[in-house]
Parts: C-alpha cells; structure tokens; sequence
C-alpha cells in the first residue's frame, strides 16, 4: 500500500541527485575472484528474518541479499522494475493480473509460483502471525477479516487474493490504487517457500529465498555468514562468494578493524573519523546522497505529550536545535539540515519541499523558551531523549542536540541523553511504548516517493508509527492521494499532509543524510543504492 504516484519519474531525480553531488566511488578491480568472500559491518536485526516482519535497515540487508521480489528498485535509480513479474496489468486501478516469471526457484529446489506469492502476503496480513508489516496489506480486499481492528481474524486468507494458474493470481484492492505495482520491490511482498510454513522453527533459523545468496549461518550477536547461490536464475548474479556480515556494537570499532585489516566493508562510517576518513582511506571513501531523514519522535500514547498545546512545546524544542553548527562540527559535508519531512533525493517534482518547516526550524532560542513556556513547560521540567548506542554515532549528536536544548533554554539540566546498549533493545522498547520523551526515529526510504516518507510514519496506527501519533486531517488526504491517478494532483495532496504534520509538529525534522562506506584494498566496484545500503552482490573482491 505505499506508494501513489509513477516511481519512474521520481527515479530519475534521485539519479540526477546522486550523480550531481555524489563523491568517490568504487572503481574498476577487474573481474575479481568469484569465489572469495568479503566482511562487512552489520547490527543485529530486531526480528527473526520474516519478510513481513522486518521493518528496520539491518535485517532489511539480509531480506535484500536473500530474496527477490514481483519488482526491484534499480540499485542506481531507485526505479520500480520487474524482477519476477512477467507482467502486471489493469484496466481499472482496482483489480490487477499478475504473472509470475517462469524458471524461478527458491534456493531449497521449490519453484515461485503464483501460490508462493499469496500464501506469503495472506501470512503477513494474517493478525494471529503479528508481523510489523501486515499494514502492508491493508488496501487489499479482505484484509478487514484477516486482520480486524478488534476482536479474532475469521478468516486465514484475504478475499481480495485469488490464484488463477501456476503462474498468474489477482490482487483486488478496496480502492483505486494506480501506483500498486510499484509498491511490490518492497520485501513485504516478498514470496514464501513451502519450507517456511511446513516447518516454521527450522526455517527462521535458517531462511531459505530465492535471491543471489543463501544464508549458511548465523550467530546473534557475533556473524551472519551468507554465500553466493550458484544457481540463482536472475541476471544479478553476486559477483563474489558471499559476505559475513560481522555484529559491532561500536562502529567506531568498526572502523578501526577496516583500518587494520580486519574488515573489509563499513557502511557507516562514525562521525568522530569524518575528518580523517579521506587520508586514511583515499580514494576507498563513499560519501553519497540517500533517501534518509532524522528525527525526533514523541511518545503520543503519553499524555504528557498530547496534551493541549503540546504542539508548541515541541515547536519550541524544534527551536532551540542548533542543526546547523550540529551537521557542521560533528557531521562533516555528510547531514545537511532539514527543512521538511522528506527528503532533497526526491527533488521538488517528487515532492521535496525545501523550506516547508518554516521558522520552526530555524535555531530562535529566545522564540523557543518563549513557545514552551507558553504550552505548560517540558513535562516534569526536563527532556531525555533516548537513542541506540551502538551504531550510527548517535551518541555524539543526541549530546550536541541537548546541549543546544540547554543553552537556549538557559538550563543546563532541561535535556538529558538516554542510550540503550543495542538498536534490537532499542527498537524493543519503542514497540513496547516504553518511552516516555523524545526519542531519535530516522527514517530510510523503502523506495523513492513522497508517500513513502509520510504515510508509515504519521498515518493513524501505521507499521513505522511508533509515536503513534494520529490526526484524521492528515489520514483523510493521504486516503485521496492514494485514490489519485494524476501524479501531480497525489502530489499535492501529500504536500497537503505534510504541511498537517508540520503544524502538528507530529516529529522533529533533525537532517538529510548521506550514505557513507569505506572499504578495504580487497574490494572493488563497492556502490551504495539510494537507500544508503551497500549493493553487495556487485562487490568484486581481489
């Protein structure tokens, strides 16, 4: 269900963007060895390696590397194509004809059929199975009995599915929904083997897909061990053996084990190496465009924080962050500050407003203490704003963002840092509403439109709503956008929504960010996709 308007267009300037600000690169190693396997920096996933269950980056790597869906983004563009459609056809927005492509199997010998589609999207909607993404399928006819908002599912599958050959099935949709089929690159609507459902245990141990690597191991905590699928039937054959993607907790450690020959991938490289990241690594530095935000989101389920004139306390506090000498000291050309709650990739005919936040994120000290005060004060006189430790350098500019806070607002002690050890704990305590303030709530693209960055995010009870904020103004335009087959008029009205979000100050826009990779002198042809992740499968390694 995301999605609302023609991926392609919006493709297109996410690749004038990449190509026009994009810096280093990954060279040509030749052909490399086939064979050998490279190491990689990785975090924990939250979740077990469900399709449907996995909403953040780092199991969404493995789900990239080990399944291939109806579509694939195009790992330079972004662009919605065909992976294992044949075809997708319409004739009325409503109701689509899908065949899948001949030949394909799942790494255990079962072949994709039409069946492995539906049986995998009727589990993820099912209520009973708790996937995170069952949203996903929501705007597919039936969902309401497999998935009520009160009360048991009576009924196992969605009525809106229907297989009509080995190949071919039919997805009827609640509503009109032109821009459907550019939803399905997304790993939600990735199809299922047998295995997973004849033996549940065995398979979440070990999952099984059908894309250019099988998982050979893994280890919580430690390694995911994944090696190149010889007979994988797509064209994007791994380039390599395959990747073991080493747990760190600290990727500032992770930078020093690339330095000293012990790793041979970072994706993130900390803020605290930025200015050193160019003589260290030379011309084996990234530093690139990508689909991804950050902010700060609020617990609505507090009443502390939905309480009337709420608003202006969180305007205020969106005041008194200082983004600019933020990005600038800690961040290195690699965070610009942000204006809106998309991002700059998108371009402003993607719907990219620069400038749409307005005063309200702009560093006004004075303006600030003033707007809290006038909306009943920080609730119990302080702010804590909590953040996972172990990746991403968030320690650094969470400290720089309260300091900022308390030298606005003249009180050394109105904002203070609360780091939880791992992203899995972290993402834990949010699922469970266990905040109580602020907490850091970046977002990455799933593919690049303006619905993407709006709709799992602030719509009422969405998979990625994790303040569970929710505002019927907001959910009623982007209901309209998704009915809406003229790209320009869908546009406007999640530019509409956007600008409820704004008033609302429903999150904090903090900054745009780039992808970052290093690698080592094993590696060649190392790109990061507009989604920031690194496309390993066109790795070569010497």
């Amino acid at each position: 269900m995301r999605g609302a308007m023609h991926a392609k267009w919006a493709a297109c300037a996410v690749a004038v963007a990449l190509a026009a600000t994009a810096c280093g690169g990954g060279g040509d190693g030749g052909s490399g060895d086939s064979g050998a396997v490279l190491s990689a920096s990785w975090g924990d996933p939250q979740n077990p390696l469900e399709p449907s269950n996995t909403n953040e980056v780092q199991g969404g790597k493995v789900l990239d590397m080990i399944f291939r869906g109806l579509k694939r983004y195009d790992p330079e563009t972004g662009e919605a194509k065909d992976m294992l459609a044949e075809k997708i056809e319409t004739s009325d927005s409503q109701t689509f004809d899908v065949t899948v492509k001949d030949g394909w199997t799942f790494s255990n010998g079962e072949k994709v059929t039409a069946q492995s589609f539906v049986d995998a999207w009727n589990y993820g909607a099912g209520l009973k199975n708790n996937q995170r993404n069952s949203y996903f399928f929501a705007y597919i006819e039936g969902y309401d009995q497999v998935h009520p908002e009160e009360g048991e599912q009576t009924a196992d599958t969605m009525s809106g599915l229907k297989v009509t050959g080995d190949r071919t099935f039919t997805v009827k949709l609640t509503q009109k929904f032109s821009t459907f089929p550019d939803t399905l690159g997304y790993n939600a609507f990735a199809p299922l083997p047998r295995a997973f459902f004849d033996d549940h245990d065995a398979w979440v141990k070990k999952p099984v897909g059908n894309g250019p690597y099988l998982v050979d191991a893994y280890t919580r905590g430690s390694q995911m061990s994944l090696r190149k699928w010889d007979d994988y039937p797509g064209d994007d054959k791994a380039q390599n053996g395959g990747v073991d993607l080493k747990v760190y907790t600290d990727n500032n450690t992770a930078y020093t084990d690339l330095l000293a020959g012990n790793l041979d991938l970072v994706d993130d490289v900390p803020a605290a190496q930025l200015k050193n990241v160019k003589n260290d690594l030379g011309d084996r530095y990234l530093n690139t465009p990508a689909g991804i935000i950050q902010t700060l989101a609020f617990p609505f389920y507090d009443e502390n924080w939905n309480r009337p004139g709420s608003e202006k306390v969180r305007k205020g506090l969106s005041m008194a962050i200082d983004r600019k000498q933020i990005t600038d000291t800690i961040f290195q050309q690699t965070r610009t500050p942000a204006t809106d709650w998309t991002s700059p990739v998108l371009g402003e005919d993607g719907g990219f407003q620069a400038g749409l936040c307005g005063e309200a994120c702009e560093y006004k000290p004075d303006e600030a203490k003033k707007l809290i005060e006038e909306g009943g004060g920080l609730p119990g006189g302080k702010v804590t704003i909590t953040f996972n430790a172990d990746t991403g350098s968030h320690r650094e500019w969470v400290n720089a963002v309260c300091n900022s806070i308390n030298n606005a607002l003249d009180n050394e002690r109105a904002c203070t840092a609360n780091p939880v050890g791992t992203f899995a704990d972290f993402r834990n305590e949010i699922t469970d509403r266990k905040m109580t303030g602020p907490f850091r709530a970046g977002w990455q693209m799933d593919y690049p439109l303006i619905q993407n960055f709006l709709q799992p995010l602030y719509y009422t009870d969405a998979s990625s709503n994790d303040g569970k904020w929710s505002n019927q103004e907001f959910d009623d335009l982007v209901d309209q956008a998704n009915q809406e087959t003229d790209t320009a008029k869908a546009i406007d009205l999640f530019q509409q929504a956007e600008g409820v979000v704004r008033d609302n100050m429903a999150a904090i826009p903090l900054w745009y960010q780039n992808g970052s990779a290093g690698w080592s002198e094993r590696l060649s042809d190392v790109k990061l996709n507009p989604f920031s992740v690194p496309v390993y499968d066109q790795i070569k390694v010497s």
